[in-house]
């Protein structure tokens, strides 16, 4: 198979999840063995899209060079995988991708109707010696990357949720990834709220683009304090354990965008993988641990 670039630009706006910095994002065709680079066009600073550039994965993926940085990549890097897309520049004015809806599926809405520009090099792949194993023995966390002829992920979510469950999900290259892994949004649990708001994160969060999972009662006068710190007018929580008037894309939709984020963290391995990836609770931290393991190897 070719390599396959972008036919066209699509411009993105919107704040990010973390910083609720307004953000301008265009994504651009890129020759042949560019991979995907970020540029920060208000400082004149590139970022190749490769684990060796992560520096940060505090609730997201973050890639830097020297002082300059861009953040919450994963759902663009897992778009890009997932649709096909080998090569692209993405041009920002700031240092957060605009979180959208919490989900990859405005990307694939974008790019899917328009189809992609065939190269004449031939894609990259890339071939594990042995299987490769990251543990984190504190969480019980594991990701297994294991030498295979094409690319596919199981992986299984498991937060001790009484909301969630016990969750699984499934992608490989002959499963539509706009359609099954694309729409599912991000998610975090009503407690880590305001833990995450004192840290400076999620100022940009609002039940408009994050699933926010309730374990246990709660209370009018928190609720309301919820609703000040969303900016909505009125938040309630749903017989099912959800946050506001929400309905799920997929029963499974919180396992099947921890999916969707291994599939774009893995891919700063530096290119597609012929593996079979195999994950466990998984995590920012321990996804780009193992794409930079995965790129000493390849």
């Amino acid at each position: 198979m070719n390599q396959q670039t972008l036919k066209k630009e699509y411009f993105f706006e919107g704040k990010g999840l973390h910083t609720g910095v307004y953000t301008h994002m265009t994504l651009k065709p890129a020759a042949e063995n560019t991979g995907v680079v970020f540029v920060r066009t208000d400082l004149g600073v590139q970022i190749p899209a490769l684990a060796e550039n992560v520096s940060n994965t505090a609730r997201c993926t973050l890639i830097s060079k020297g002082e300059a940085f861009v953040s919450t990549i994963e759902h663009l890097m897992s778009a890009f995988t997932g649709l096909g897309v080998d090569n692209a520049v993405v041009e920002l004015d700031n240092g957060e991708v605009p979180i959208l809806d919490g989900s990859a599926k405005p990307y694939a809405e974008a790019i899917v109707p328009d189809g992609l520009q065939e190269q004449k090099a031939e894609r990259r792949y890339f071939t594990v010696p042995e299987e490769i194993e990251i543990k984190d023995e504190k969480s019980g966390s594991w990701v297994k990357v294991t030498p295979a002829d094409e690319l596919s992920y199981d992986i299984t979510v498991d937060f001790g949720s009484r909301v969630l469950g016990v969750q699984t999900a499934h992608w490989d290259e002959h499963t539509p990834y706009a359609a099954e892994v694309a729409p599912c949004r991000t998610f975090c649990f009503f407690h880590e709220v305001q833990y995450l708001a004192a840290q400076g994160l999620v100022k940009g969060g609002d039940v408009d683009n994050a699933i926010v999972v309730v374990e246990h009662p709660v209370d009018d006068a928190t609720l309301e304090q919820m609703a000040r710190l969303f900016g909505q007018p009125l938040l309630k929580v749903t017989p099912e354990g959800y946050l506001s008037n929400l309905v799920l894309r997929f029963p499974n939709e919180c396992g099947r965008h921890k999916l969707l984020d291994l599939i774009g963290d893995m891919r700063l391995a530096g290119g597609y993988l012929r593996a079979h990836i195999t994950a466990y609770k998984p995590g920012h931290t321990i996804n780009t641990n193992t794409a930079k393991a995965v790129q000493k190897l390849i």
